[in-house]
């Protein structure tokens, strides 16, 4: 049932949003270049990987190392890219990755490999659905980049005192999950966008 709710949808929402989403991508061309979209390896269901879909809100990185979190004032942030972020617009492509069957409307957010663990019980738990465009973990931290904006250095400060607790409200979900239960994380999505 979630599964065919999740592609009824993001069907439905892509074809509502494509003239907004369209204008967005142009808007990005316009403003900050190429490439329009910003693809990252994360890790889904069952610890496969893939690639998830963003609109690009950062400056291209020229092939430098750059860090995998950011804080809100982070200087490789775009001006288009701080409005799209402001109501996180930047995330309505990975409705494509829901189209896709690699996630979910709701569910964990799903993590880059670094910062999984396969082995701890937690993750196999997080691991064990479809990671989400949303979910309690991005309600709860919602304000992660004013957060890491704070942290002496960003990587340990999301390792030690952020993902821990991203993880124990994750697991939490895999295990009392119910479609009613996504429903109402919807609403509070959209509330928390518009509000």
């Amino acid at each position: 049932m979630k599964r065919a709710f999740d592609l009824l949808s993001a069907m439905i929402l892509l074809a509502i949003l494509f003239v907004p989403l369209g204008c967005i991508a142009l808007a990005i061309l316009l403003c900050d270049g190429r490439p329009v979209f910003f693809t990252q390896e994360r890790v889904g269901r069952s610890g496969r990987p893939f690639r998830i879909l963003k609109f690009r809100t950062m400056r291209v990185s020229n092939g430098k190392t750059t860090p995998l979190t950011s804080g809100d004032g982070d200087e490789r942030i775009t001006q288009t890219g701080r409005a799209l972020r402001k109501r996180r617009v930047d995330e309505f492509p990975q409705l494509i990755n829901v189209l896709l069957g690699q996630m979910s409307l709701v569910g964990p957010r799903p993590e880059v490999p670094l910062y999984v663990d396969p082995g701890d019980w937690r993750w196999q738990k997080v691991l064990s659905v479809r990671p989400g465009i949303t979910g309690p973990d991005s309600l709860v931290f919602q304000n992660e980049g004013e957060q890491l904006e704070q942290a002496e250095d960003l990587d340990r400060h999301y390792r030690a005192v952020i993902l821990p607790e991203k993880l124990r409200v994750q697991a939490e979900y895999a295990d009392t999950r119910t479609f009613l239960g996504d429903l109402g994380l919807l609403f509070r999505t959209f509330g928390a966008l518009v509000g």
